[in-house]
């Protein structure tokens, strides 16, 4: 089956989740609004408006794999991993996994806030102020928090702290992985800092960017670069 990915063009976003997940299981997809010749942004536009859509969904990104058109992250992951080996065949695993993912978007969705608290209509110039105090609660307890959770996690794992989920690889870890790397392009000082407090976490990352399908990517044009359009942004300002 090739798969048929709609995200934005030009930011990683909460897509490269889904593409990471992807290429790790040597999926055959095509990465529909930047491929001109599946479309474009126009074929993604389409399923957003179209009112025949039966089960239309209500933002990128989505998935389509064969009749489904699977939407939200966790849940596209959901679906992947059961097919691809990226979550355990047991139900108590699938839904610790799903579980996982969902606390990672909870931080991916405060993340976000960091650079807009107010609204997402408004630029981030326009709640500089807002933005500023909210980061510095969000760098000096949240950040800490999460990476604390995912750090016992991994320490409490039955079968070793090298994965979050029992002893293999899952879509959860490679989640854990780019939120790891997007918080160091967007709060490097502050990652820095805590480096120590979450040793397995940042081995895991480091473990994921050398695993061959992964550092393929990484190393491809596939792989967008983080910007100041996307949910990780670097704003010197707000990383003191």
């Amino acid at each position: 089956m090739r798969y048929e990915l709609y995200y934005w063009p030009s930011i990683q976003g909460r897509g490269e989740f889904v593409r990471l997940a992807l290429e790790e299981a040597g999926a055959d997809y095509v990465d529909v609004a930047r491929d001109a010749a599946n479309g474009g942004t126009a074929a993604l536009m389409r399923w957003l408006e179209d009112k025949a859509v039966e089960r239309p969904p209500f933002a990128p990104p989505f998935l389509k794999a064969g009749r489904l058109l699977i939407a939200q992250t966790a849940n596209i992951l959901m679906f992947l991993g059961a097919r691809h080996g990226l979550a355990p065949a047991n139900e108590a695993g699938r839904l610790w996994t799903n579980q996982l993912q969902l606390t990672v978007a909870d931080l991916v969705d405060e993340t976000h806030d960091t650079h807009h608290p107010i609204a997402s209509s408004l630029y981030y110039e326009d709640q500089k102020s807002e933005a500023r105090r909210y980061t510095a609660e969000f760098v000096k307890t949240r950040i800490p928090k999460y990476m604390g959770y995912f750090e016992r996690v991994l320490q409490r794992n039955p079968r070793g702290a090298r994965f979050l989920v029992g002893g293999r690889l899952s879509y959860a870890d490679l989640s854990l992985f780019q939120v790891v790397a997007g918080l160091d392009y967007a709060f490097p000082n502050t990652m820095a800092r805590l480096a120590r407090g979450h040793a397995r976490v940042r081995k895991l990352h480091d473990a994921i960017a050398e695993r061959p399908r992964i550092r393929a990517y990484l190393a491809s044009p596939r792989r967008l670069a983080f910007n100041e359009q996307g949910i990780f942004r670097h704003y010197p300002e707000l990383d003191a």
